[in-house]
């Protein structure tokens, strides 16, 4: 997990669970490392990644979701799904509806807090990015695509629905209709069509897809940060007000910011 060590770097890597943390002063960066099984997600996984955020140091500004290997992640690992652990979708099955709802919700925990207003989170995709890895690219702020990058929300497959926060920012994307017909079909979305949709950031050569989201970082940091976390806070709650809700929030937000900037302190 994260560390309580002062200094500009702290890393720490869990191998058995398949997540590292690691921070350089205002960037956190989470990395799946499961690269042996396309960095398939499993339930301590997601123990995990919920831990790091209610651990998340105060002074990070950005946080970066990248992985380890081939692909970005291949959703939720079967192996687990189908075993006889816990955690698997036959003892899920047999919990009462109350206790179900209550285990998803935990799980969802793992990606909601990505949506934090005190962070811009940014995803770095290459590969696929199926079932959970999409939805944990969507939980993102933002995302940057490698150009083999292939988005699927599979869970349709399974005779499952996407449940871990994905499909609310998937429809503000790409619209209702869009968004139902990549969710029923489960089909396979490449980077550039995903670009076209406005499901990427941006889209970029492989290789240069660490150095694409270090500079994106580098430019959100350059913004000042109650500005940065203002103009996020605005935006995420756009598609829920009228214009004139927005208007009034947009008048409030820039009282805040001259009352902090001025030091009014009203």
């Amino acid at each position: 997990m994260t560390s309580d060590k002062a200094g500009p770097v702290s890393a720490e890597t869990i191998d058995e669970v398949g997540v590292r943390y690691e921070q350089a002063g205002p960037v956190a960066t989470v990395t799946l490392c499961r690269p042996d099984v396309l960095n398939a997600q499993t339930p301590a996984m997601w123990a995990e990644l919920s831990d790091i955020s209610r651990k998340l140091p105060g002074d990070v500004r950005v946080v970066i979701v990248r992985a380890e290997g081939r692909a970005f992640s291949a959703g939720l690992d079967l192996s687990v799904a189908r075993g006889a652990g816990d955690s698997s979708l036959a003892r899920l099955a047999q919990l009462s509806a109350a206790d179900r709802t209550d285990r998803i919700a935990g799980f969802q925990t793992a990606f909601t807090w990505l949506r934090s207003p005190s962070i811009v989170s940014i995803a770095a995709v290459q590969g696929h990015a199926i079932g959970a890895g999409f939805q944990l690219a969507l939980n993102c702020d933002m995302r940057v695509l490698a150009d083999d990058a292939r988005f699927s929300m599979a869970e349709v497959t399974l005779g499952l629905v996407p449940d871990l926060g994905g499909t609310k920012r998937l429809t503000e994307l790409v619209g209702p209709s869009r968004a139902l017909e990549i969710c029923v079909t489960g089909r396979r979305i490449p980077a550039d069509e995903a670009d076209r949709l406005g499901l990427a950031t941006a889209v970029v050569p492989r290789a240069d897809l660490d150095a694409a989201v270090a500079d994106l970082a580098a430019a959100v940091l350059a913004g000042e940060a109650g500005a940065v976390a203002e103009i996020k806070g605005l935006l995420a709650g756009a598609p829920r007000r009228s214009y004139a809700e927005q208007d009034r929030a947009e008048r409030e937000a820039q009282s805040r910011r001259l009352a902090d900037l001025l030091g009014s302190g009203e």
